[in-house]
């Protein structure tokens, strides 16, 4: 093999300064704020398909580094590619570098004007199988040529250039292969391909009981009602079932699940050998579940694995995992000991153990060793804030922490479980990658990014933490401004979120916040956040809190927080802003009615103001129905205290918002009409529940002007 070794292996430091002076543009900060001012990426990096290199690509190239010494092997840039494709009398000649990822464990794929090429270390090949169009729902086998995909609400399967369709039922009413439920408990997809890819699961959702709802495209002439189904808190849901499809006789079962029509079948799972699916099946009350084993030939019932109860609510979010070499042994996740934890269990329903205990919860998963002996998983072991990788020995629960260096750590594993990339941040530390080899547990530095804004005039930022009324602490992050002086009075904006599935604290580069935090900072404000109960990585009791009173706690921990701020010398009480989208959205027009004349100016995006108007999968699970929690559902209605609002506030919605719908800002402001007090508000026609792209510029200058205007 010819090497072709890295001179340089961008290894860089970084600085922290104040010194320079460059002032931020609304623009720098928004729309370079996660491209060309964030820290530098290392773009495309992956581990080769069976675990012996990994690689990244930078100026036109591929560098290919041995997964165990994390030494350089080769580089496959323009003119190495050229050089094979010439060996094999190709005609193809590369004049730009397109990697379209590993071919095997010694080749890469190119793309050309003729296809895609595969260039290994010793020579060049024409690809033959075709490229796959870009198609809705896309799901992949494990290549190129088993795929399925969804077109007009129909299910069709590719299997080496050959199409069937699997669905002719599929309509507005009638949806196949997507994601349901909305997207709650973990659910991303629609499509499921056996471990074998020999059988395909498939969801089917009737949604004739779901009332339509309208969302005006204001684009067309003259302006177009595009119905949407939106299944709302306490009215009727859609019907979810799971079918298989057999990729050899084209014939479709039905998994027979028995009960309401109205329960969430989530955590699709497939036994090893293909003969079983696993379905985690969610009451509406969502207080329940059973984990039960289906035959994947008859769709007949076969057994229920486990179950689980709550006195609030219970959300299943993984699938099963299955130990490699034991198909009768997986691992389970679940809260039911206060924290989410991993159980080892058989597929007849028997805990051989559990797996991890404590304080902290586990985040995610990266998988099993090939043996089936570890179980690596990320986690927050060491601090709430933190992200760590672990290994966890399954025949006795031995914790391993891999990962070094205090800090927010996001790992890859390869294919053998021999090496582990570790890309990770801190407060104060932009971006590193190391390369960690777990048999040696050698930490190699591959990559440390420079500070992208040293440039630029920067406040100082910090983590600390905050006790609420009941002495739990939460952790909090707040943003000096620019040339800060310990005896000027500044101006304080809060930005919140605050609800479930969140957390924006984080022990990572400038402590999860954003650079338009330094727009501000430069303009002599201060920036505070803080994560009160209800929202994640905290343990379930600080997350359920919250449960039948969205709204009340969190405002609660929020004021916590402004205690606090009253408290510093250099904060002037009566110039405070807070904002936020979505939850937070509801947040900031909860505490600016309902702790009227705390905050002078509120800016809230997208926001909940009547829960009985929301999606019914993650309202209900909060706040039960609206019949059976009516004293919660009026007392969090925000409907209720527009005549108590003091200050300015200014309404952001996007026109086309198909998860917070408009009607909830058309509802508060007739409210408002009604009361005879005066809001701003402003609509983002084309936008659905975020303000993406380049108008996101717009949106942050249209927030950050009016909290300067009128604080």
């Amino acid at each position: 093999m010819k090497l072709f070794f890295l001179s340089i292996l961008f290894i860089g430091s970084y600085h922290i300064t104040h010194a320079q002076n460059a002032m931020l543009s609304i623009q720098d900060a928004v729309l370079k704020g996660r491209s060309s001012l964030a820290p530098k990426r290392l773009q495309n990096l992956q581990f080769s398909p069976n675990g012996t290199y990994f690689l990244y690509t930078e100026n036109q190239a591929a560098f290919i580094f041995n997964a165990q010494t994390a030494k350089p092997v080769s580089i496959f840039d323009i003119t190495h590619c050229n050089t094979q494709l010439k060996k094999q009398a190709l005609t193809d000649t590369l004049n730009q570098f397109v990697f379209k990822g590993w071919a095997n464990d010694s080749a890469i794929l190119v793309n050309t004007s003729t296809g895609l090429k595969e260039i290994s270390f010793y020579s060049a090949r024409h690809y033959t199988k075709a490229a796959v169009p870009n198609h809705e729902h896309l799901e992949f086998f494990d290549d190129l040529d088993t795929y399925a995909y969804v077109k007009n609400h129909n299910i069709y399967v590719h299997v080496a250039g050959a199409e069937s369709q699997v669905t002719t039922d599929g309509s507005y009413t009638v949806e196949n292969g997507i994601s349901v439920h909305r997207d709650e408990f973990g659910i991303h997809k629609g499509l499921f391909f056996s471990p074998k890819g020999n059988l395909l699961a498939y969801y089917r959702m009737d949604q004739s009981d779901v009332s339509d709802y309208p969302i005006i495209d204001w684009s067309k002439y003259p302006a177009e009602n595009q119905n949407i189904k939106y299944p709302m808190a306490g009215n009727a849901s859609h019907y979810v079932t799971l079918h298989i499809y057999n990729l050899k006789t084209h014939q479709t079962i039905q998994i027979k699940t028995t009960g309401p029509r109205d329960q969430y079948l989530t955590n699709i799972s497939w036994s090893p050998d293909e003969q079983h699916v696993y379905i985690a099946v969610v009451n509406r009350a969502q207080n329940q579940y059973q984990l039960n084993s289906y035959n994947s030939i008859t769709g007949d019932f076969e057994q229920q694995v486990l179950q689980e109860r709550d006195e609030k609510y219970t959300e299943p979010q993984h699938p099963m995992y299955f130990v490699p070499g034991k198909s009768n042994q997986f691992v389970w996740l679940s809260r039911k000991d206060g924290f989410l934890h991993a159980y080892l269990y058989t597929t007849s329903g028997t805990l051989i153990r559990q797996l991890s205990k404590g304080p902290w919860e586990i985040k995610s998963v990266l998988g099993f060793d090939p043996k089936g002996s570890c179980f690596y998983i990320h986690a927050n072991k060491e601090k709430a804030i933190n992200q760590d990788v672990y290994a966890i020995t399954l025949s006795n629960g031995a914790l391993k922490r891999l990962t070094q260096g205090d800090g927010f750590h996001v790992g890859t594993l390869n294919a053998q479980a021999t090496a582990l990339m570790d890309q990770w941040s801190a407060c104060y530390v932009p971006r590193q990658y190391d390369i960690i080899n777990l048999k040696t547990n050698k930490h190699q530095i591959l990559f440390t990014a420079e500070h992208p804004t040293q440039s630029y005039a920067l406040g100082s930022w910090n983590i600390f933490t905050i006790p609420n009324a009941e002495g739990t602490p939460l952790y909090a992050r707040l943003f000096k401004p620019v040339g800060f002086d310990s005896t000027k009075k500044y101006p304080v904006i809060v930005y919140l979120y605050n609800g479930p599935h969140s957390q924006m604290v984080t022990n990572s580069w400038m402590a999860g916040g954003e650079l338009w935090y330094q727009y501000m900072a430069q303009r002599g404000y201060i920036v505070f956040t803080i994560d009160g109960r209800g929202t994640s990585y905290r343990g379930k009791a600080f997350e359920q809190a919250i449960h039948r009173q969205l709204g009340t706690v969190e405002m609660e921990d929020q004021m916590a927080g402004i205690k606090y701020l009253k408290q510093l010398p250099y904060v002037d009480p009566d110039r405070l802003a807070v904002h936020g989208w979505s939850f937070g959205g509801f947040m900031t027009t909860s505490l600016m009615s309902r702790y009227p004349g705390v905050f002078k100016v509120g800016v809230c995006g997208g926001p909940v103001i009547d829960w009985s108007y929301y999606e019914i999968m993650y309202g209900e699970r909060y706040m039960d129905t609206p019949q059976e929690n009516p004293e919660g559902y009026k007392a969090n209605n925000l409907l209720n205290h527009v005549k108590s609002l003091k200050g300015k506030l200014l309404m952001i919605h996007g026109a086309q918002d198909n998860v917070v719908v408009l009607q909830h800002s058309m509802m508060y402001l007739k409210k408002a009409v009604d009361e005879g007090v005066q809001i701003d508000f402003y609509a983002y026609p084309g936008h659905e529940h975020n303000v993406l792209g380049k108008d996101r510029a717009h949106l942050m200058e249209k927030v950050c002007d009016y909290i300067m205007k009128h604080l």
